[in-house]
Order: structure tokens, then sequence, then C-alpha cells
């Protein structure tokens, strides 16, 4: 991997373990058996402005052209468990204190009840938060933890390290989850494959923002992952023309997420039953006046057993 060739991608989890629900809507009685599929809800007007207050009424969620009925929904600005993958091989050296600059600077925009956690990857992943303490809970700790995180040596595995957020966010203790990568997208050391980590994110509850700085003349970079990423579970993918523009970008995704509805429904038996299978979600919004409105979520999902089972009977 080239010297300037970094990305930040932001991924936010779909099928969620053991979850706290947030104070606006009582804990739904799901058993602990319950695969619930959960959906990241973007709804813009036509001036591209966040509409906010809708209710649960004003959502229909249709999975293989069948309505699902709402189990559990979220307004917006709900805490959020969020975290952050820092590519930290041998190409993040001149990138080091920028890219910490621009993760505070979405700290800062972020709700600040999220909880947050940093996996530093090369071609090893690195926790840099205790086990007892997995969670940065204030700026000074996230701070710690993201120098802690980025070694700038080695190589890159990319593929692993979201493999190993998709798992860590699952057991955070928000139903709304994000996972943060800073990479290129490109991989020359995982043992997880490309397929592999993408059908991960396809089961599961995440939701993927990508922002991703290329060296044109990086032939390991990958900007093309980095999309599918995020295109698999309703995100957006960015791509700032240098280092420099990341901190605003990021800005831009806390903004949307703290402007994100959350949905959760529970697919019918019959459906349940059936594994490995890819299947269609529409969510559709309507304002009260009868008005509809631009709405971005995850289009599929892959159901099968690597969704997580969760209960939402926990305090």
């Amino acid at each position: 991997m080239r010297l300037l060739t970094s990305a930040l991608v932001l991924i936010v989890a779909p099928t969620i373990a053991v979850t706290q629900l947030s104070a606006q809507q009582p804990a739904p009685n799901f058993s602990s058996e319950s695969q619930v599929v959960v959906l990241h809800v973007a709804v813009r007007d036509k001036k591209g402005g966040y509409v906010s207050g809708l209710g649960q009424n004003a959502f229909h969620v249709f999975e293989n052209k069948q309505a699902q009925p709402i189990s559990f929904f979220s307004s917006q600005d709900a805490p959020v468990t969020v975290g952050l993958l820092i590519d930290s091989s041998g190409s993040m050296g001149p990138n080091r204190d920028l890219v910490i600059a621009a993760s505070m600077a979405f700290a800062r925009t972020s709700n600040p009840q999220d909880e947050m956690f940093v996996l530093g990857f090369n071609e090893n992943i690195n926790r840099p938060l205790p086990q007892d303490a997995p969670y940065a809970r204030d700026l000074a700790t996230l701070q710690n933890a993201l120098m802690r995180a980025i070694t700038a040596r080695g190589q890159t595995a990319i593929y692993n390290a979201v493999n190993e957020g998709l798992y860590d966010v699952s057991r955070g203790h928000f139903d709304r989850q994000v996972l943060v990568v800073l990479s290129d997208g490109g991989d020359n050391a995982s043992s997880t494959t490309r397929a592999q980590v993408l059908a991960r994110a396809q089961a599961s509850n995440a939701l993927i923002y990508t922002v991703a700085l290329i060296d044109p003349l990086d032939s390991e970079a990958d900007p093309g992952f980095l999309k599918e990423l995020a295109d698999a579970t309703g995100g957006q993918a960015f791509r700032p023309k240098d280092i420099g523009s990341v901190g605003s970008v990021l800005q831009k995704i806390a903004r949307d997420i703290r402007n994100m509805y959350t949905l959760g429904y529970v697919p019918a038996a019959t459906m349940a039953a059936r594994k490995e299978e890819f299947r269609r979600v529409i969510v559709d919004a309507v304002l009260p006046t009868g008005q509809k409105v631009k709405v971005r979520t995850r289009r599929a999902y892959l159901a099968g057993e690597s969704n997580a089972e969760i209960s939402f009977n926990a305090p």
C-alpha cells in the first residue's frame, strides 16, 4: 500500500446481539430465539433535508414483497455503539495525526451518549482499550485509544478487521450499531476472504459508511470493496480528494447517523426456517400530509445461521 492510501469506513451493524433499547421505546417481549432484522433508515425531503419527527405509523416494511409488522421503532438521535477500525499499516505513517484529528471531530459531532471502541489493524488486530472497559465514553479515553491503535507498520488485513468489527459491535449496549474503518480497501494479509466478509455484512445488522482516500498509483487499493460494504448495508461511500477533507466527511457521517430512524421486525416463521437466503427489503415512508419522501436503507439482507440471535429482555 502506498503512502497516501487511507480510507475511513463507518459500519453500522444489521442483526443485533443482546441489546438495550433507547428510552423512547419500551422493550418488546421477543424470545431469545427471535431473529430480528434491523433497518437503519434515512428520510429526506425533495430538497435533500432530513425529515424529523416521524412516528412508527409513517413507515411500512416489505420483505420479498410481503408486508412485515414493525416490532420495534427508535426515532432519530438515539445512542449508538460505534467501532472505529483504523488502518495501522505502513501507509498510515504520514497521515496518522490527521486521521486521529478527523476521528475526534467525528466523535465531537456524534451523540454524547454514544459508546465507542477502537480496533487498529495491519496484518494483526490491536485492541487498545482494556477488556473490562472496552468502550470509550469520553473524548480523552478515545483519543488515547486512537493514538495507541495506529502503529503505522506492516501489511493490511482489512477483511479480518471488518469481520472482527462486526462481531464486536454486535456486543454493544445499543440497538443502533456503527463501525468506522480507516483503510484504502486493499487487502494483502487476511485469512478471511472478500466474499466471506461481504456475506457477513449482508447477514449482520450493521450500517456501513466508507470514506476512501486513494492514491491513483497504488495498485493494491480497492475502493470497490468499500463501496460494496456501504451498499450492502444501506450506508454511503465517500471518496474525498485529500486527507484534509476526511474530518468534514466524518462530521457529515455523524450527522447522518444522528438523523437515522431504526426499525426492527421478526420475519414470519415460514421465512425464518429458510436459511442462507438473500431477501429483498423495501421501506416506504409517508408524511402525515400523504406526501412521499426519499428513503435510504439497505435493499436486501442474507438470512442464515450467521445472523445473531437476540433478546430484548435485558434490563
